[in-house]
């Protein structure tokens, strides 16, 4: 812990510890007996509402090998120790607010009482010294920030309040110097602009420290406490450089600045950075935009887990992530080759998870679009990566889900022959009308399904079909397996949010009417006692999380174990205490020779023959690894999974905005779906492609590791 962090806690307590006890020792002195009782009780009231609440700092988020990529603050403040202030900062500060600082104890009784008694005839008078001035500060900036009542009750225009201010100051100044008080107020201050504390406004304002503040810097900060909006260089430069002179003048008044001295500086412009303070941004706006997408998951992540957003953006942690930034930044390169970001309503997004039987590390969450505010630009606040925002789904790679189903009911082993024809009509299945499909009741008709092209076998093993894809083979196996366990497999190995959402990808709203709105997408598709259940879940029609298929994809290749895709590998309070928070545990969600074996049967997909070999031999991959390509009806999105024993990971190429009709692939770094006439975006094409350019790179000199061997129990049924 810095000594500057370990003062300014220590101020902090030694604050609150004077309220507990401030009744036992404030005197009763001439006009300020009649309200004693009432201050006692005020003072009291108050020091049950306190705790120990130390000033908000920023929060520091670092990738995983500790380089910090954004801080989150509701107030910008670097603890600073009295012996970092510069000696013209603190006579500057006391010249102006409490000239009889080093000689008062902690009140200045004679302009106390001129002021009670101004205040009673309805005129308002400060008096303040600096250390109730401290007081006030530390309950307005620290004890109530947020709380807007308790803001102007710690400021109020009244005796009682001033009673109370003087008789927490006396106790205070019986526990701390007059350095540590001083240096508390220096530290507990607004400077304006979120800017807080002496350390936060030198680099600000100056680009500078705070020991090497000079008297002109320290005369323009220490006027601007009065009141900063209004003497914001920047905003007021006129009423700044008025409140500097002044306190010029003060200083030469207390004999801590020469007279020529004071000329001079009066005549010279304020010196403050020419284009605004210099802070860095206040939330993961400060991570760019190719790593604010990873921070945003980090703060939806936590808030997830129990913590507030008040606790991550003020308690001054340091927040080590599980972010590669290599990793990151070959992700945003292959997203961006394969879609422009400025191109209208299409997103291209990859993330990527690092599998293991005992954590799922996300290591890299990234988009073609920047992120940031301005979508003119390309930029937007969406977590597109992580999120629940691909709303036309991942088409055929649900038929994972399906594969394993069909390996734990029974129904089929990974080199058994299915049946695929060109053709099929769901005798178990309904829908609504279709052409060629015949009608089976009142308003209720037969669900038809047809593969992609003509050219499929009328047959295939399990294995082949996850290779080529078809799409009758699959809603088959369905019909054999049954939807419930269909479905339930798809939560178990890894859509955890995106089926316990709506059919809009949103938090199921049970009230309403509207039937996409009311249910679960995991109640929509599976069975109920009036239904079988959906035929189409196995073709990935519905709103579904990038993220949380690359954690299917690492489920798959950690032996059938699923563990929360976290992006924390640690994080520690000011104090250098590590900081709890609720992470789910990993869960055995399939038989482990099942993954094995469906690992296997994925694991022709990048050969030739498979939907994804074109996208690989673009790379010349050789990895041995599993996959699977997914396109949805009239290509509006499609989607690629794919992992190796090191990584695993979801591309995913889509309408952020909604809208009807397709994608059009016209090749590397021109999708469209703007004017798409004759929609042929596929998951081998830019899905894969983005997976592949990106993966490629980051394995690269990596070993090369073996899939693990298939369970002859999944074999053959």
């Amino acid at each position: 812990m810095r000594k500057s962090d370990g003062l300014l806690k220590l101020l902090g307590l030694c604050l609150l510890a004077g309220v507990l006890v401030a009744g036992l020792l404030f005197p009763v002195v001439g006009a300020a007996g009649v309200m004693s009782n009432q201050a006692s009780e005020t003072v009291d009231d108050m020091s049950s509402e306190l705790a120990d609440v130390p000033p908000p700092l920023v929060t520091n988020v670092t990738d995983a090998q500790g380089n910090r990529i954004a801080t989150l603050y509701e107030q910008y403040r670097i603890p600073t120790a009295s012996d970092e202030i510069s000696e013209a900062m603190k006579w500057a500060m006391i010249s102006v607010e409490d000239r009889r600082f080093y000689q008062h104890r902690g009140v200045d009784w004679k302009g106390t009482l001129r002021a009670a008694i101004s205040t009673s005839t309805g005129n308002t008078q400060g008096a303040s010294t600096l250390t109730q001035q401290y007081v006030k500060n530390y309950l307005i900036n620290v004890v109530y920030r947020g709380n807007e009542l308790g803001q102007q009750k710690a400021q109020e225009v009244s005796i009682a309040r001033k009673l109370k201010e003087a008789r927490i100051a006396i106790q205070l100044e019986t526990k701390m110097s007059k350095e540590q008080i001083l240096t508390g107020y220096l530290n507990v201050v607004e400077f304006s602009r979120k800017i807080y504390g002496i350390g936060a406004a030198a680099r600000s304002y100056f680009g500078t420290t705070p020991d090497k503040l000079n008297a002109a810097q320290a005369a323009l900060l220490a006027g601007m406490v009065n009141n900063p909006p209004k003497f914001d260089p920047w905003n007021h430069p006129e009423a700044a450089t008025e409140r500097r002179n002044w306190v010029l003048e003060k200083m030469v008044e207390n004999r801590k600045l020469a007279p020529e001295d004071a000329r001079r500086i009066a005549a010279q412009d304020l010196g403050v950075l020419p284009d605004g303070p210099e802070k860095p941004a206040s939330n993961c706006v400060g991570a760019g935009p190719g790593n604010g997408f990873f921070c945003q998951y980090v703060e939806d992540y936590l808030i997830q887990s129990g913590l507030t957003k008040d606790e991550i953006y003020t308690g001054g942690w340091t927040i080590r992530t599980t972010m590669d930034q290599k990793a990151n930044n070959e992700a945003k390169r292959a997203a961006e080759e394969q879609v422009d970001k400025t191109e209208d309503n299409v997103a291209n997004t990859l993330s990527l998870v690092r599998p293991g039987k005992e954590r799922h590390e996300v290591v890299a969450l990234a988009a073609n679009r920047d992120y940031g505010p301005d979508k003119e630009q390309g930029e937007t606040f969406y977590a597109l990566p992580s999120g629940i925002y691909n709303k036309e789904g991942a088409g055929s790679s649900y038929k994972v889900f399906t594969a394993a189903a069909a390996l734990q009911q029974g129904v089929a082993g990974i080199y058994d022959t299915i049946q695929t024809p060109s053709f099929h009509v769901s005798n178990v299945f309904t829908s609504g009308r279709k052409p060629g499909c015949p009608q089976v009741g009142r308003g209720t008709w037969a669900y038809c399904v047809k593969n992609s092209s003509p050219n499929y076998p009328s047959s295939n093993t399990l294995q082949g079909a996850l290779q080529t894809s078809p799409n009758t083979g699959f809603v088959i196996l369905e019909e054999k397996a049954g939807m419930g366990p269909v479905v339930d497999m798809a939560s178990k190995l890894g859509l955890r949010d995106t089926m316990a959402s709506n059919m809009y990808g949103r938090q199921v709203k049970p009230d309403s009417e509207d039937w996409r709105a009311n249910r679960s997408q995991h109640d929509w598709f599976g069975p109920d006692e009036n239904s079988p259940g959906q035929g189409s879940f196995t073709l990935g029609p519905s709103p579904v999380s990038g993220l949380e298929m690359a954690n299917v994809a690492a489920t798959i290749m950690s032996g059938g174990m699923w563990c929360p895709p976290t992006p924390i590998a640690e994080i520690t309070d000011r104090n250098g205490k590590k900081v709890p928070f609720n992470e789910k545990p990993c869960e055995r969600v399939v038989d482990e020779g099942l993954a094995n074996t469906l690992a296997v049967g994925m694991s022709k997909d990048d050969l030739p023959g498979g939907t994804a070999a074109r996208a690989a031999s673009t790379v010349d991959w050789t990895r041995p690894m599993l996959g699977k390509t997914g396109t949805t009806q009239n290509n509006g999105s499609a989607s690629f999974i794919g992992a190796t024993p090191q990584l695993a990971g979801a591309a995913m190429v889509f309408r952020p905005d909604g809208g009807s009709g397709g994608l059009c692939y016209h090749g590397v770094g021109n999708v469209t779906s703007k004017g798409c006439v004759n929609a042929n975006m596929f998951g081998g094409k830019t899905p894969a492609q983005t997976w592949f350019s990106a993966v490629s790179k980051i394995l690269e000199g990596e070993p090369v590791e073996p899939l693990p061997q298939s369970d002859p129990r999944y074999e053959h049924m």
